[in-house]
Parts: structure tokens; C-alpha cells; sequence
């Protein structure tokens, strides 16, 4: 049997290549890391995170990242059993060891007798030979691969900036300011580090990133937009003074033990490692220069000792306009024998980068045999995303999107007698187990069509 090529080792790759083999089908797994390496990426490793470790809500009851999360289990993800498998601590959240889930996710390729790991970059379009493609290079896109797939499509590729956050030793921390603990307690309750701020702290600090020395953009990137949900914390300052109150900073369920009140603004930090050595200040992505990053975030309460592992970025992120390029089964319009998959089709976040891969990764096996998959209903989140990125939004306005419960479709209202909150979590509910139990179906059927 012919394999099937996946270019781009990430998480939507490597998801794609293991969904492939796993269909009983050789697969070429191709990673340009190390011969070429990206502005981003630190490692060779595939499926490097290298922006949060965090793949948000584990809840799959009440938050639709949490369902994706269960239907990808279901499915046999990969990039879900890596993560499970070197979760740290992070409350109602699943965040993982950076560095042993990539290393987790590329020995079970390794490993996998059908898969070829080849460590080169695809520059240009896929030789024509190369039948059935599926191309997840995800953000950084290489430029070859980049102004190839434009000029096939005639377009030019959409663009966004992502921040990255830091990353603090723990040891630096000066615990007898900060303290552990959950927002409204919960996970173990002491997931997160708290650094308190009162009132004159927290506008002395929004006062600091907006007079900080930020990073310059080159002339071809002053009108990339970013990304509202990875907004730099100083962008976000940049909106109003109670802004980051209101955003990653919130007080809301901490209370400060060392004072037993409520503190006026926190700066949280979620593990970054398994051995607990690695806290990432969460919502700290940034573009202010390493100099100025050390400065203004030393002047927060307990983390005036602050020694940093790793300090925040700015990238560029590239995608395409998929409701108008590609096809409902991930393939591109024009040249069918290519699919695409991940963050370059316009998802955004870990989690949905792979849920894509896994489609893709299905779909391509499934026309190596010969057959056309099914597409997962539209009331599971696996459908809800790709028929947003295939079809339901609208091409002029076209944006990276999340999932969320808005794109699955309604159901009938609870009773009556349930109101305010508990009527919103109680239709969350009976979405996600509708979409359990439809996203069971289609692997079911999905099952017997492979038999």
C-alpha cells in the first residue's frame, strides 16, 4: 500500500501520522526540526508546545474544550494520552509536562511500525507523485511551503500574532508574599501560585508595561492583527487601566492567607514540569523586550527575586481561509490530493489543533481504503469545528476560532423551573452528553466501516 504523506511534526502531525497507522496504513511523518528550525520552537522534538503548557478545561461536562478533550480520548488520541499521561497540576485544567509529553508523543510514533519519521523540510508543494498529503506545518509555516500553497490558491495566507508567556524557577519565589491555591479551590484546591497585588501595586505595574520598551515589528508585520484570545498582557493594558483585573488577573475566588482578604489584583502561575521546578506566569503572554520583562515583572509581590527560565516571545502565525479553500473533508479545493490540518485551518488552541489532525489523519486513511469517512455529527465538537472552518463562517471575515458551545447546535431549553446559572450549566450538560453519545455513533459506525 502507497503511504501517505503528513508534513509537520506538531501536534496536528503527529496526531494525523498516528491516526493514520492506526488505520492500518504506512504513513511518512515529515519534520523540518533540526535541519531547519522555526523562530519559535527551542527543540527537535515533535509535538513541542511552545507557547502554554495548558490544554484549558478538563470538565468535559460544562466547558466544550473539555468535551473535544473526551471525544478525542474516545477516538484514540494520541496527543490525549501523552497529555493525560504527564498532567501537573493545574485545578479544573489539564496541563502537562512540556518536555515529557513531547518526548511521550514521539515514542509511541517512533515505535509505531507503520510510521517513518523523515527530518527534512517540504520546500515548495509536494512532489506530484505524493497522492494523498496531508499538510500541517501550523503557524510557522515554512516560507517556501507558504508562498507555494499561496500561489496555488491565488491567495495570500491570513495572519495573527501569538505571545508567549514566561516561565519562573519555583525556587525564586518568594512564598511568604505568595501562596497556593485554586481559584474558588478547585482540582487539589493549591494548584496555582498567587502573587497578591493592592491597589497603588497594581496601577504602578499597568503604568510599567505601558511605558515598557516593546518589540518592533518589521514593516511587513505592522498590520498583523493579534489573536483575542493569547493577547499580550501590555496590549490588553493598553485597553484601559481595570482591563487585566477583569482578565488574567482577576481576584475572584483567592483569598490571601497571609492577610485573610481578597487581594485588588493576582498574578497566577500554573506548573510547567512534572518535577513542580517550573511555574508559567498564566495569561503573561508579551512583546515587551527580555530587559524590560525582568524589570517591570520583579516589581510583582513575591516575585522580586524572580529568575526566569524561559522569557515571553512574539510570533507570527499564518492560515489559510478555509471556508473557502477547503473542502468538508480537510482537502484543498483546487488540488484535492492535499488536506490540510491544525492551526493553519484557522482553529486555534492545542487541543483543537489536534482534534483537526485526528480528522484529517481519518479521512486520509479512509480514502487510501478506498472509502469516504463519514463526518462526525455537528452536535459533537469534532463536528462543530471542522464545519465551522469547512462551511460555517463566513469566508470575508474569517478569524481563528475555539471551540465553544456556540458552534454545536441548540437543544430544547431545561424546565422552567431552572433559572440564572443553573440554567446555562444545566444546557451545557445535556449538550455535552448529547454529543457523547453521538460522537460514540459515529466512531461506531466509523468502526464498521473499517471492518
Amino acid at each position: 500500500m502507497r503511504p501517505i504523506h503528513v508534513i509537520g511534526g506538531g501536534l496536528a502531525g503527529s496526531e494525523a501520522a498516528w491516526q493514520i497507522a492506526r488505520a492500518g496504513v504506512p504513513v511518512i511523518l515529515h519534520e523540518m526540526r533540526p535541519v531547519k528550525m522555526t523562530p519559535a520552537h527551542i527543540g527537535e522534538a515533535l509535538a513541542e508546545l511552545v507557547c502554554s503548557n495548558s490544554f484549558r478545561s478538563d470538565d468535559w461536562e460544562n466547558n466544550a474544550v473539555g468535551l473535544l478533550h473526551e471525544e478525542m480520548r474516545r477516538a484514540g488520541s494520541l496527543i490525549m494520552r501523552a497529555g493525560d499521561a504527564h498532567k501537573v497540576p493545574a485545578g479544573g485544567a489539564l496541563a502537562v509536562d512540556r518536555v515529557g509529553f513531547s518526548h511521550a508523543v514521539q515514542a509511541a510514533l517512533e515505535a509505531e511500525p507503520l510510521v517513518t519519521i523523515a527530518r527534512e523540510e517540504v520546500a515548495g508543494l509536494p512532489p506530484a507523485e505524493w497522492d494523498n498529503v496531508v499538510i500541517a506545518t501550523g503557524p510557522l509555516t515554512s516560507p517556501a511551503l507558504a508562498s507555494a500553497v499561496g500561489a496555488l490558491t491565488g491567495e495570500d495566507s491570513l495572519a495573527f500574532f501569538d505571545a508567549i508567556a514566561p516561565i519562573v524557577h519555583k525556587e525564586s519565589i518568594d512564598l511568604s508574599k505568595a501562596w497556593f491555591q485554586s481559584r474558588y479551590d478547585k482540582g487539589d484546591g493549591a494548584d496555582y501560585i498567587n502573587c497578591p497585588m493592592d491597589e497603588g501595586q497594581y496601577r504602578a505595574f499597568v503604568a510599567a508595561l505601558l511605558e515598557g520598551e516593546k518589540t518592533t515589528f518589521k514593516d511587513w508585520e505592522k498590520d498583523t492583527p493579534y489573536f483575542e484570545a493569547c493577547l499580550p498582557i501590555e496590549v490588553m493594558a493598553e485597553r484601559g487601566a481595570e482591563t487585566l483585573r477583569f482578565g488574567p488577573m482577576k481576584p475572584v475566588g483567592l483569598t490571601n492567607p497571609h492577610t485573610g482578604r481578597r487581594a485588588y489584583a493576582v498574578v497566577q502561575l500554573r506548573q510547567d514540569n512534572a518535577l513542580g521546578t517550573l511555574y508559567n506566569m498564566v495569561g503573561f503572554q508579551t512583546k515587551l523586550k527580555h530587559g524590560e520583562q525582568t524589570r517591570i515583572f520583579r516589581t510583582i509581590p513575591g516575585l522580586e527575586g524572580a529568575e526566569f527560565a524561559r522569557l515571553g516571545g512574539l510570533h507570527r502565525n499564518t492560515f489559510i481561509n478555509s471556508p473557502k479553500l477547503l473542502d468538508a473533508q480537510l482537502r484543498l479545493r483546487v488540488q484535492p490530493r492535499l488536506r490540510f490540518a491544525g492551526q493553519m485551518t484557522g482553529v486555534e488552541g492545542y487541543v483543537e489543533s489536534a482534534a483537526i489532525g485526528l480528522l484529517a489523519g481519518r479521512f486520509a486513511a479512509a480514502e487510501r481504503h478506498g472509502e469516504i469517512l463519514s463526518l462526525p455529527p455537528r452536535t459533537t465538537a469534532l463536528g462543530a469545528l471542522i464545519a465551522h472552518i469547512t462551511g460555517g463562517a463566513d469566508a470575508k471575515t474569517f478569524q481563528p476560532m475555539n471551540i465553544n458551545y456556540g458552534l454545536l447546535p441548540e437543544l430544547p431549553p431545561p424546565p422552567p423551573g431552572v433559572k440564572g446559572k443553573e440554567r446555562g450549566r444545566a444546557k451545557k450538560q445535556l449538550m455535552s452528553r448529547r454529543a457523547l453519545a453521538d460522537v460514540d455513533a459515529w466512531l461506531g459506525r466509523a468502526s464498521d466501516a473499517a471492518a
